[in-house]
């Protein structure tokens, strides 16, 4: 982004982002050309809106405002109670919004969360991006290719800080795996296991009828680009985080995937992979939802494999439990040639090949620590620097999970290009990379040539 440009340069990035500005030309409203907000975190307070009311934005939200270089300016919700009791919580400063357009339109926001059902993620970065926002973005980043690859193309055309919001990257034990995994201690690594299981029984979330939505909520807004479909209170709930419903959240995977592969991918510096495949389904659970109960998945790697195993109707978690009640569990276990490290959010445990360990240290500390996830992204506001997991990384971590899903749909391995960024030898994959948005919304798709 600072090496020079040639005059044809530069006249076909501003082409690209004329086309990538009118993916939103039709939706609900005419066309407003979103300003490129003047930001005034350099010269003093950081004035922040929260995009997506729920529980976790909330959080996000409540872990920036302590803070004296931010003040909060806009609540967005399409749920009028949820924007409503944000505004209460900051009064003075804080604006009610329930179109996230206008928002973007706000002089007086710089910086916005979005914590929204992931559906909505990559539109409103765009649009964020393109209103020249910076932005902390919950995960999952996205839920196809095409939208990983826009999403961080977006943010880095228009030099956007973002943070996706994975803030188990920030704890210390994160930072002391990836201390004792470089180190080399375990020796040579071929294969890492990844999984997140739960039992939820055949009941699943369960069945609730469907109702009428409730006054002040704007179910078509919130349904967005995916399928319009009738008002669930279930499908309202429970796609904010994790889900049982592919087209809002796509299941468990990309809910709890990011935090979890993360480690890995950043502890062993992978890149893409070459290689994915997925299988699985809806075998045991009977519930509202239509997503899969069982999601296994192997990514192939240049120099080692990755697994992934989520399980919504069986807690095991390859250690001994007992008769330990059912509970979510989840892990990270690195197979090397001198033994094997396992390791959660918490803390990690070694298992040593015989007597291949015996002499070794642990590591000393190399990593500094983080100031906290939120605030990494606060002090990048202010000096425009990159932060730990923005899209540049991050898109190493989304587009494996996103291939997997595809993977699932199609029931076949897809072969991936990491130099060209793209499926190989698969029309219909290629075909299904990129979403179909529901009308009158678009795909961005002008950002995957920026």
């Amino acid at each position: 982004m600072n090496a020079p440009s040639s005059r044809r340069t530069f006249l076909e990035r501003a082409t690209a982002a004329g086309m990538a500005t009118s993916w939103l030309a039709s939706a609900r409203t005419a066309p407003r050309p979103y300003p490129r907000a003047k930001s005034r975190a350099l010269n003093g307070r950081i004035q922040l809106g929260l995009i997506g009311c729920g529980g976790m934005g909330r959080a996000n939200l409540n872990e920036c405002a302590k803070h004296p270089d931010v003040v909060v300016t806009a609540a967005c919700d399409v749920w009028k109670s949820r924007r409503d009791a944000v505004v209460e919580q900051f009064p003075g400063t804080c604006k009610a919004y329930a179109d996230f357009r206008e928002v973007m339109d706000s002089p007086e926001v710089d910086a916005v969360i979005i914590a929204t059902p992931p559906h909505w993620h990559t539109l409103l970065t765009v649009a964020a991006c393109e209103a020249g926002k910076d932005i902390y973005l919950q995960k999952p980043m996205t839920l196809h290719l095409g939208e990983s690859l826009v999403v961080r193309n977006a943010v880095r055309h228009h030099q956007r800080v973002c943070q996706v919001g994975t803030q188990i990257h920030a704890g210390a034990n994160y930072r002391r795996v990836v201390e004792f995994l470089r180190s080399g201690q375990l020796g040579s690594i071929g294969v890492v296991r990844t999984f997140n299981v739960m039992n939820q029984g055949p009941r699943g979330i369960g069945r609730t009828p469907p109702t009428p939505a409730p006054e002040g909520l704007d179910w078509d807004l919130w349904c967005g680009p995916a399928p319009l479909c009738a008002y669930h209170p279930l499908l309202a709930r429970d796609a904010y985080h994790h889900g049982s419903w592919m087209d809002y959240s796509g299941g468990w995977t990309p809910g709890m995937a990011p935090h979890i592969i993360d480690l890995p991918i950043w502890a062993l510096d992978l890149g893409f992979p070459e290689e994915t495949s997925a299988s699985g389904g809806r075998f045991v659970v009977k519930d509202d939802g239509d997503a899969y109960d069982h999601h296994e998945v192997l990514w192939r790697y240049p120099q080692l494999t990755l697994t992934w195993m989520s399980s919504l109707t069986n807690s095991h978690d390859f250690t001994t439990h007992g008769d330990a009640a059912p509970e979510r569990r989840l892990g990270i276990l690195f197979h090397g040639t001198d033994g094997t490290m396992i390791a959660d959010y918490g803390g990690y445990r070694i298992q040593a090949e015989g007597e291949a360990m015996k002499s070794k240290a642990p590591p000393p500390p190399s990593l500094p620590p983080s100031p906290g996830h939120e605030r990494e992204w606060l002090d990048c506001i202010h000096s425009r620097r990159l932060p730990s997991c923005s899209p540049e990384y991050h898109v190493r971590v989304d587009v494996p999970i996103v291939l997997s899903l595809l993977s699932l749909k199609l029931g076949r391995s897809i072969r991936f290009d990491p130099k060209t960024e793209r499926i190989i030898g698969d029309r219909e994959a290629s075909r299904r990379a990129n979403p179909e948005y529901r009308h009158p919304w678009k795909f961005p798709s002008a950002y995957l040539r920026v």
